[in-house]
């Protein structure tokens, strides 16, 4: 490791072959927690490039369980996190509205590190018990249109910087990787950055594969359409800059769409959202969120068709019966 911080310091890069050889070294406990912990802070203080993220990438996929669902179809919605905003769990609800909506999701996610509450926080605090058990993912799949894969069950690298994650409390190229290792491996993406750099690595990644995506990045840094401004999105389609009002909506104060402070405040919200019980701007941005997901999976509808089909799945309360059948399929 002495080696590789050096190389670091001295601002040069790693090829593909040798980010995955780290990657690999770091899951295998190779690396004592110091070193891991200077390692991440590095590129804390420095840009990734293509080669590296897809060498990471393509240790943590060797590495982990697979999940064989069995279906061609599948979506994951999952964010980068770390872009410092605390805002709801807004991508895990949009996953429900379209799980409501009558399509299957491999939601992929994590607790939370550098916010306040991540995806496996609110769920775990609402009942839901973690399980790499493929019989049981198939039934939640069943039952409930939607099956939750969290990251630390699947991927031995996770679980090993986990601790040094939460002692950082920062983003670190973790946090990069996680839209990018579903170990279910879902056909259709839907994928929020915290940067627009971190967007185009993204795009040239996606490029090389056969999976249908659209990844988003709203211009004042949510890695989400907030509708507190405009937002770019990337996809088989190309580059595009796309105007909140175009899409019939209002600029919305940050405040609007904020998290709780605490994992029961969050859950809190989610299940007022989930109950379609929130507020205007919590709903459209849910919504909005859960419409550019189907037309991921259905890029030749409108915006405004896919947002009707989420609107019908969250005000039908079937967003919230997807939920609840996961639940109970636990």
């Amino acid at each position: 490791m002495k080696a590789i911080l050096n190389h670091l310091f001295e601002h040069k890069t790693f090829s593909r072959e040798q980010s995955k050889d780290i990657l690999t070294n770091i899951a295998q406990g190779k690396y004592n927690n110091s070193q891991m912990a200077a390692f991440m802070t590095a590129y804390c203080m420095r840009s990734i490039t293509v080669d590296e993220l897809e060498g990471f990438r393509d240790a943590m996929l060797d590495l982990c369980l697979p999940v064989n669902l069995d279906n061609d179809d599948l979506i994951d919605l999952c964010g980068t996190g770390g872009d410092g905003k605390d805002t709801f769990n807004i991508s895990t609800l949009a996953s429900f509205v379209v799980a409501g909506a009558g399509y299957h999701v491999a939601k992929h996610g994590n607790y939370g590190v550098s916010s306040g509450c991540g995806s496996s926080n609110v769920m775990e605090y609402l009942g839901y018990s973690f399980t790499s058990n493929t019989d049981e993912i198939k039934s939640s799949m069943d039952r409930a249109n939607i099956c939750f894969l969290h990251a630390p069950l699947f991927h031995p690298a996770m679980k090993t910087v986990a601790p040094i994650r939460r002692e950082l409390g920062v983003k670190t190229f973790f946090n990069m990787l996680g839209p990018l290792v579903n170990p279910a491996k879902p056909s259709n993406q839907l994928v929020g950055v915290y940067n627009l750099d971190l967007a185009r690595l993204y795009a040239y990644l996606y490029q090389k594969s056969t999976t249908k995506y659209t990844i988003v990045n709203a211009l004042d840094g949510y890695d989400e359409i907030s509708l507190t401004c405009d937002f770019k999105t990337f996809s088989a389609d190309g580059e595009k800059i796309n105007s909140i009002e175009s899409l019939g909506f209002e600029k919305l104060d940050p405040l609007a769409i904020a998290g709780g402070h605490t994992v029961s405040d969050s859950a809190a919200v989610f299940t007022t959202v989930l109950n379609a019980e929130g507020t205007h701007a919590q709903h459209n941005v849910v919504l909005s969120n859960a419409a550019l997901a189907i037309r991921t999976i259905n890029p030749q509808n409108s915006f405004a068709d896919c947002f009707y089909e989420a609107e019908e799945s969250l005000l039908g309360k079937k967003a919230l019966a997807s939920f609840k059948n996961l639940i109970n399929a636990n």
